[in-house]
């Protein structure tokens, strides 16, 4: 309950680790949003302004189509992210991992009227609070998350050793924990890496040289 993790175990025995976005990296992202909006209107305003009545109606045709479709177009042609979302790292997704769809996209964005009341995003703020994911009402309807968009991270090259079967299974976390350590393991002080290693007590009991137990786990894992 402490961490802002979502975990989606996929078909294929998979687990997808989201980073979840709180309500302060959303609301950063939407001003940026609503400053690109309104530059957009301005720009428009100032084309129409020669158009008189008919300019009036031209700018309430592009005022609605702005307001409502440029989150949607941009969640469902930029990877789940518009401007603003971008800016921060941060982009929609499914429930499941999953590119936003077409129906959920309209659906959170049409409920954005919804999240402003009863003033200044209040509905949309208690909800973000008060649920696991930071939910606001559009996406508790439409099946979203906001989420971190993660850099890809290059592989890095395992510290070798020969390989050593762990007393015990290990489960999925675990060995993702120690096949990181034997990626980081050329970043550490061979004290340093021995005094990480020393944390698996478990694995490595009382090891003269624990970093050694756990890269010949690692490289159990990894081969």
């Amino acid at each position: 309950m402490l961490d802002t993790l979502r975990r989606v175990p996929t078909p294929e025995g998979i687990e997808l680790t989201l980073r979840l976005a709180g309500p302060v990296p959303r609301a950063y992202a939407f001003i940026v949003d609503l400053m690109i909006r309104g530059m957009i209107m301005l720009v428009i305003v100032q084309i129409l302004a020669f158009a008189g009545r008919s300019g009036t109606g031209l700018f309430l045709i592009a005022y609605f189509a702005i307001e409502w479709f440029y989150p949607v177009l941009f969640e469902l042609f930029w990877n789940g992210a518009t401007p603003g979302k971008r800016a921060f790292s941060l982009m929609v997704v499914n429930d499941n991992g999953t590119p936003v769809t077409v129906g959920a996209s309209i659906i959170r964005n049409m409920l954005r009227a919804v999240d402003f009341l009863p003033m200044l995003w209040a509905f949309g703020l208690l909800s973000m609070l008060f649920t696991r994911d930071f939910k606001r009402l559009g996406d508790l309807a439409a099946g979203t998350v906001v989420v971190y968009r993660d850099k890809p991270r290059r592989a890095g090259t395992m510290a070798q050793a020969a390989p050593r079967a762990p007393e015990y299974a290990l489960t999925l976390a675990e060995r993702r924990a120690v096949l990181d350590f034997a990626e980081r393991h050329a970043l550490l002080t061979e004290e340093r890496a021995d005094e990480v290693a020393a944390h698996a007590a478990p694995l490595v009991g009382k090891a003269r040289e624990p970093a050694q137990v756990l890269l010949g786990i690692a490289s159990h894992y990894g081969r």
